[in-house]
């Protein structure tokens, strides 16, 4: 399985919804454990990176702003 490039700051789109309905993480920490963000709800869950890249459904890459 090849490794799925995300970083932080990127929000991750899962497969499976949050148990509050929400769909989109925001990645807060990266590492062999991954620290992500419900958007929705603001909860932060420490997922096993290998779990987490099995669950992804998009990767939404942050933009840098232009002024």
């Amino acid at each position: 399985m090849p490794i799925i490039p995300f970083s932080v700051g990127d929000r991750l789109e899962l497969k499976k919804p949050h148990p509050c309905g929400g769909r989109l993480f925001a990645v807060l920490r990266t590492g062999s454990d991954v620290r992500i963000r419900c958007i929705l709800c603001g909860r932060e869950v420490a997922v096993p990176r290998l779990k987490l890249e099995k669950s992804i459904k998009k990767v939404l890459s942050e933009e840098p702003e232009t002024k």
